[in-house]
């Protein structure tokens, strides 16, 4: 089969590379369409290594067709429309995948915005609700609302019963992102976080939980003004490794900082998560409470112009690479 290398010069290669051999435990997926993440960026730089066991090449979520079951498997069967998180591995023809990292296709749902769902929508719910606890009427700060993974955030903080506020840098953005939902979207070129954050907890709607993707300075002049209990969860530190926490609110409000990544998880866990979407979120994309945001689907031919989006930051939504027709 064919899979995409990264060479000594860091170009995308369509490569061909030896078939997978599945586990008795494990399916082999025929791979329609695979989600790009800021991951593979840092991938194919060498900086972000696939997991032990898994393929060398990106591709973290992917869409496609079973084609082959192993011998325990009995949750799935040849032809079932599926998709899966991995650990590495979805740019390419084919991927053996184990049984319990794979989700059915919502009703509705096009191969290509199915394989925008794994990953983003694990991350999501992960912060959000298990490590965040966020529930109803509560609000949330999820910075960044212009990234692939705030376009799935938002709408599922939203369709929870959540209120959200997220931030951008620029006006324009800011129109783009209204159809996600956010209640309060703040220009951070020319608004201080904070002080909007000040100024929600004094009407009394302050922040109960953040999914934060950027950290750096703005987080430690953030945390004094969230609820009491609050989680501040910290996903990435785009904007920075280093902040200046205030202890004193910490203490007397007795906040949470906490440091989560989806990729470091134990695969019983992932497990559990891929479950819990299924039973909780999938019925509202069903419903169409929830819909995939898709910026553009390219042809795998034309990966090295999908990582471009994402280094440019021009995509609102997910990327997407069609490997093959549905």
């Amino acid at each position: 089969m064919k899979a995409m290398l990264v060479d000594e010069n860091k170009n995308l290669v369509w490569s061909e590379v030896p078939d997978p051999v599945i586990k008795d435990d494990e399916v082999l997926v025929k791979i329609h369409a695979a989600a790009l993440n800021r991951a593979d960026l840092l991938q194919r730089q060498g900086k972000y290594p696939s997991p032990a066991g898994c393929p060398e090449w990106m591709g973290l979520e992917i869409a496609g067709v079973i084609v082959k079951t192993g011998k325990s498997v009995t949750e799935w069967k040849i032809g079932d429309k599926v998709c899966a998180l991995l650990g590495g591995g979805g740019y390419a023809e084919y991927v053996a995948v184990k049984y319990d990292m794979l989700m059915p296709i919502p009703k509705g749902v096009s191969l290509a915005e199915a394989a925008a769902l794994p990953e983003a929508y694990a991350t999501s719910y992960l912060n959000l609700f298990i490590e965040g606890h966020l529930e109803v009427g509560q609000t949330a700060f999820i910075p960044a609302g212009a990234s692939g993974l705030a376009s799935v955030a938002i709408p599922m903080a939203k369709a929870f019963g959540a209120r959200v506020i997220t931030s951008v840098l620029s006006d324009d953005i800011a129109e783009k992102i209204k159809p996600l939902g956010a209640d309060v979207i703040i220009n951070s070129r020319t608004q201080a976080v904070e002080e909007i954050l000040s100024e929600e907890e004094k009407r009394g709607t302050p922040v109960s939980v953040s999914m934060d993707c950027l950290s750096g300075e703005t987080l430690g002049k953030s945390l004094p003004y969230m609820a009491r209990g609050g989680y501040w969860i910290v996903i990435s530190t785009l904007a920075g490794i280093e902040t200046t926490v205030q202890l004193r609110p910490l203490l007397t409000k007795g906040l949470h900082l906490v440091g989560s990544m989806l990729r470091n998880r134990t695969p019983k866990f992932k497990a559990y998560i891929l479950s819990e979407l299924v039973k909780n979120v999938w019925p509202k994309i069903e419903d169409g409470t929830i819909k995939p945001s898709i910026y553009k689907v390219l042809p795998m031919a034309d990966a090295t112009e999908a990582h471009a989006i994402l280094e440019r930051g021009e995509n609102i939504g997910k990327v997407v690479l069609s490997v093959c027709d549905e």
